[in-house]
């Protein structure tokens, strides 16, 4: 049986200050739960209808439906919610393309990019402190488990940058058309806010532009959504 103080507990998760002051985060399924049990991720608490994964016994606590139903972030509720604690990432030297957000808010957005980078071997990626918190639920549902697989981190992006010494790329309308240049994978591809893209601070730091050709003739299309935009950009940079 959940009782009232972890279901207190578990509701307050939906806010980041929470989610840090306990170091715990919510994750929801079958498959999300599984593939951050297989990781490096500690397990908390599994709350579930059943015993479908193997934990101990301190860690499982068994849930009826209408409990499910008080804890779980999502309309229709699982059969199983976990508690798993918030990590300390950090980040290496940067062999590799490693894939940067300045000012992603969108939860669905930048869960379906570190989908994105586990799809195309991006081992970093790195937040500016104003892009929303991949720890929360929205968040880890849209990975579908990728983000045990993507180094998460959160920086000062124009610190950040300024530290490299390898190329970055930006993602802007007026770049450089990125089906006819060359791209290095030892770099830093940069992607900005859904509706202002790369703030003036960081455009500054960028190496090199570049863009997505519009081939539809309607002027009405402004841009494209930033998820969408950075499959694009990776299929790209690993076809290069």
């Amino acid at each position: 049986m959940v009782s009232k103080s972890q279901i207190k507990l578990i509701t307050s998760l939906a806010q980041k200050k929470y989610r840090y002051k306990n170091g715990l985060f919510v994750a929801e399924g079958f498959k999300t739960i599984r593939e951050l049990l297989n990781s490096d991720f500690r397990l908390d608490k599994l709350f579930a209808s059943e015993a479908i994964f193997d934990v101990s016994k301190d860690q499982f606590v068994l849930a009826e439906e209408r409990d499910l139903k008080k804890i779980s972030f999502l309309k229709t509720p699982q059969t199983a919610l976990g508690l798993f604690k918030i990590p300390q990432q950090n980040l290496g030297v940067l062999e590799d393309l490693t894939v940067a957000l300045d000012g992603v808010r969108d939860p669905g957005n930048l869960g379906t990019i570190i989908r994105l980078c586990d799809w195309f071997g991006v081992k970093n990626l790195v937040c500016s402190t104003d892009t929303v918190d991949c720890f929360n639920p929205k968040v880890i549902q849209s990975t579908m488990g990728s983000i045990t697989r993507v180094n998460v981190v959160y920086k000062n992006l124009s610190e950040f940058l300024q530290s490299q010494d390898i190329v970055s790329y930006g993602t802007f309308m007026d770049g450089e058309n990125v089906y006819q240049k060359r791209l290095q994978q030892k770099s830093v591809l940069v992607l900005g806010n859904e509706a202002n893209g790369i703030n003036p601070e960081i455009e500054n730091l960028i190496s090199e532009k570049i863009s997505i050709p519009q081939f539809g003739q309607s002027q009405e299309t402004e841009s494209l959504n930033v998820a969408t935009a950075t499959a694009i950009f990776l299929s790209e940079f690993r076809r290069n």
